[in-house]
């Protein structure tokens, strides 16, 4: 069994988005108070508390009136809180993490879980728990929230881990949902691809994808961001008394809309490596092989800083394998010292002497050749080394 993640948004009507918001800010106030507690007993000599010793401490701080608040929130939603606490404690202290912090009102994501056992989905809505006390069918309705797309979660299956989160500007719930293993083993040739700033991705089978970044539609939406930033740069300038910032109307007025371009803008990236990854994957190859690329050494280069990042580099490799290991098909990665691009697909000798400005590739063999193709090439030679190994 697989488990794969599904991602909703959701389309609360306004009682229901005070709600949700009042769900997070108790998801916040339970795990700060866990990770203090935490803190306070590691300063004290005391053990490492576990959750269950802390849900049973909270469960005391609802009964005082100070606190009589939160027994309007669900049970689930501060139990998952304090658990996600000591376990982001726990791990710290293993080594595998760094220090957690505590979660700011202003810049911590808002976000809560649902029981899996309690939430339920229809075609067109999802149920949260606890948002209705009463049992009257009109107010129960409050319960119910709208999905944006209709269909897309099965209803009557077992769910894992639901949370509910906001971007900024809408909620959404993401799920996961096991299905049965893929069965089928790919039989077509393997594939290399070399990922790169001038296309984003070459492949050895001759699929070019092209830069979404260089289009008239994403061009012109990034003017118009940088318009917007130094509009609202100029009204805090302007609205500047000492060293504080008198936050107007039309200035929140202008941030929403350059939070609305900004996440237009992602969504637009995000969908076309989500296109060029699935027809990778569509075409069913024995493998891809790919470059372990040093992001954050490409990133220290100003000059290319912006369009590597742009590029999303890391995400199209995450999306990659996980598409492939859904369809059986092996994800191999090179090494980040292999010379794909350097390397002579003919004669096997290495130039040394490559610049990035170079795009043509020519080797005293006489072989002339694309350098994107080329290292697509080696890369795809390299795949059917490594499977050998793996074999033998």
């Amino acid at each position: 069994m697989m488990t794969k993640t599904i991602r909703v948004m959701l389309l609360p009507n306004n009682k229901q988005k005070t709600k949700l918001f009042q769900y997070a800010n108790t998801t916040r106030f339970a795990y700060n108070w866990a990770l203090a507690r935490e803190q306070e007993n590691h300063k004290n000599g005391g053990k490492f508390i576990s959750d269950g010793d802390l849900r049973k401490e909270f469960t005391q701080l609802k009964k005082t009136p100070k606190y009589a608040w939160l027994n309007d929130i669900s049970n689930n939603v501060t139990k998952q809180a304090i658990k996600d606490a000591c376990e982001a404690y726990r791990y710290f202290f293993k080594g595998y993490t760094k220090f957690p912090k505590f979660k700011s009102r202003k810049y911590s994501v808002p976000k809560f879980y649902q029981d899996n056992m309690k939430i339920q989905f229809t075609d067109t809505h999802v149920k949260v728990e606890g948002f209705a006390t009463s049992k009257k069918r009109n107010k129960q309705k409050l319960n119910w929230i709208k999905l944006a797309e209709y269909g897309r979660i099965p209803a009557d299956c077992k769910y894992m881990n639901p949370r509910v989160k906001y971007d900024g500007m809408n909620w959404w719930i993401t799920v996961g949902i096991e299905y049965e293993d893929s069965t089928s083993l790919p039989s077509h040739d393997g594939i290399g691809i070399d990922l790169g700033i001038k296309d984003l991705a070459i492949c050895s089978d001759k699929y070019e994808y092209k830069n979404i970044n260089k289009s008239q539609k994403v061009k012109k939406l990034e003017k118009r961001k940088r318009r917007l930033q130094r509009s609202v740069s100029r009204r805090y300038e302007k609205n500047k008394k000492g060293e504080s910032y008198c936050k107007t109307s039309n200035m929140i007025k202008r941030e929403k809309e350059l939070l609305k371009l900004n996440h237009r803008l992602t969504n637009i990236r995000q969908n076309y490596l989500h296109h060029v990854t699935s027809e990778i994957v569509s075409r069913e190859p024995r493998f891809v092989c790919i470059e372990d690329l040093n992001v954050k050494g490409m990133i220290k280069n100003r000059h290319l800083s912006k369009a590597v990042q742009q590029q999303c580099f890391g995400e199209f490799r995450r999306q990659l394998e996980y598409k492939c290991k859904w369809s059986n098909i092996s994800v191999i990665v090179a090494d980040r010292f292999y010379p794909s691009s350097k390397l002579c697909s003919c004669c096997g000798k290495i130039k040394k002497d490559l610049q990035l400005s170079d795009r043509v590739y020519k080797c005293e063999c006489g072989n002339v050749m694309d350098r994107d193709d080329q290292a697509a090439f080696n890369l795809k030679r390299y795949g059917e080394m490594a499977l050998e190994k793996s074999v033998a």
